[in-house]
């Protein structure tokens, strides 16, 4: 099987042998990656939605791993035993619904070696959530896919670190690899905020203008930092 770019990022966060719960798993492409690749000794498929969960019973059967992988209808950790598994995945999701799965399914998660997340939105909240509750990011991963990017990252348990604010936006560990599709996306955003202050600096003098233009250059700051540390300056 192959699996697309994002999804491939997560797998190669797994350790071999893992016992592994994929929490919103959709068609459930990454278990059968993982039990066929002989990463994981074992998977557990889970989704909210009955639909997608069938689809991805289907799917198991179909490339030959039921005896390898269970499906199962839970809301985030709920239908997960501690103990059942050793290694979370979370993605493609919205960080605030990841946040929220930890925090109720902490049982679970407390018996876990690892979770490896992929959050589509308030990444950096996932990070700050993470380093303030008993978790190290000891690892990161980025890649682009369609115009899109997606970070990736695998918590263990661990101290807290001392992290800055372009730390928590834009990944530590990413920045401490110097990681080049980082790069990338920081040059893009460089260019939509640069343009949006010289459409900003074209219009009326107002309040809200002044505002957003000051939004803007502040967020323009935090990613020419991150540049220069990537870049060595």
């Amino acid at each position: 099987m192959e699996l697309s770019k994002r999804l491939h990022a997560v797998a190669g966060l797994v350790t071999e042998g893992a016992s592994v719960a994929d929490i919103g798993t959709d068609h459930g492409y990454i278990p059968i990656y993982l039990v066929k690749q002989n990463i994981a000794s074992r998977v557990i498929a889970a989704d909210i939605n009955r639909g997608p969960l069938e689809r991805a019973r289907m799917h198991i059967v179909g490339y030959g791993v039921k005896d390898r992988i269970t499906t199962r209808l839970s809301d985030g950790l709920e239908q997960i035993e501690p103990g059942e598994a050793d290694t979370m995945i979370a993605a493609g999701m919205g960080g605030g619904l990841i946040i929220r799965i930890l925090q109720k399914g902490k049982p679970v998660t407390d018996r876990m070696r690892a979770l490896i997340l992929q959050p589509q939105s308030e990444i950096e909240k996932v990070r700050i959530y993470l380093n303030q509750n008993g978790y190290q990011i000891e690892k990161e991963d980025m890649v682009e896919e369609y115009g899109k990017y997606y970070p990736v990252m695998r918590a263990v348990h661990g101290g807290r670190e001392d992290y800055s604010a372009i730390d928590y936006l834009y990944g530590k560990r990413l920045l401490e690899m110097k990681h080049p599709v980082l790069r990338k996306y920081l040059l893009r955003e460089k260019y939509i905020k640069e343009s949006i202050l010289a459409q900003l600096a074209g219009k009326e003098d107002s309040p809200s203008a002044r505002q957003r233009e000051a939004e803007i250059k502040e967020q323009l700051a935090y990613v020419m930092e991150a540049l220069k540390k990537i870049d060595g300056l």
